[in-house]
């Protein structure tokens, strides 16, 4: 497994203004679209590619296109929802599945509950988006869920991290193709499975309660 963590101040000044609990959620939101869209950059470093010539004013050159099959953009729902946009301004050609998945807050495990997805990953490359990597659960369901309809290769995008998820995934994983890409790796988590110092809630800052 590859680990990614970003390192550029513009990522860190908006991931300070993404924790601030006075942040209201509008602005919320657009910070994370911005957030994922500078993450995503790095993310598809290894998207595939194919030959392409074209035509430009002054001659025929060769450049490069994205490859068939597309990429499979997946949000985890709810909250990957709001990194969508962001990533998808940059993969634009990308194709969309999705994935509902909920944890249990006593046991912290996950529960998929919705998924709209090809039935046959074969050779695709998948980028998975959930803001939080906390336990490792809900992002490691998501991971073997992929990979058990065949995909070639993950790619998970987190605006933070914790230690204990990030070692959760990789023992998982094993020698699977993963690579994780994350905005931050925070300190730890508190007794609660939340991120420390973390940002709460994203679903919750991103759409309020429900």
């Amino acid at each position: 497994m590859r680990l990614h963590v970003a390192d550029h101040p513009l990522i860190t000044h908006k991931l300070t203004v993404l924790r601030d609990e006075s942040t209201p959620s509008p602005v919320f939101r657009q910070l994370t679209e911005e957030l994922v869209t500078l993450l995503a950059y790095e993310a598809t470093r290894s998207v595939r590619v194919e030959p392409s010539e074209i035509r430009t004013p002054v001659t025929t050159t060769t450049g490069v296109k994205i490859s068939e099959p597309r990429p499979l953009v997946v949000p985890i729902l709810r909250a990957g929802l709001g990194m969508l946009e962001g990533m998808v301004k940059l993969l634009p050609t990308a194709e969309v599945g999705f994935l509902g998945m909920v944890r249990n807050e006593e046991t912290l495990e996950p529960t998929t509950y919705a998924e709209r997805l090809p039935d046959d990953l074969s050779d695709r490359q998948c980028f998975v988006l959930d803001p939080m990597l906390a336990t490792g659960g809900s992002l490691g369901a998501a991971i073997e869920f992929l990979f058990a309809r065949g995909a070639q290769d993950v790619t998970a995008i987190c605006l933070l991290g914790a230690p204990e998820g990030v070692a959760a995934i990789e023992k998982q994983v094993g020698d699977r193709d993963v690579t994780l890409v994350l905005g931050a790796l925070d300190e730890k988590l508190n007794e609660r499975g939340y991120i420390v110092p973390g940002l709460g809630d994203a679903g919750d800052r991103l759409y309020g309660t429900v």
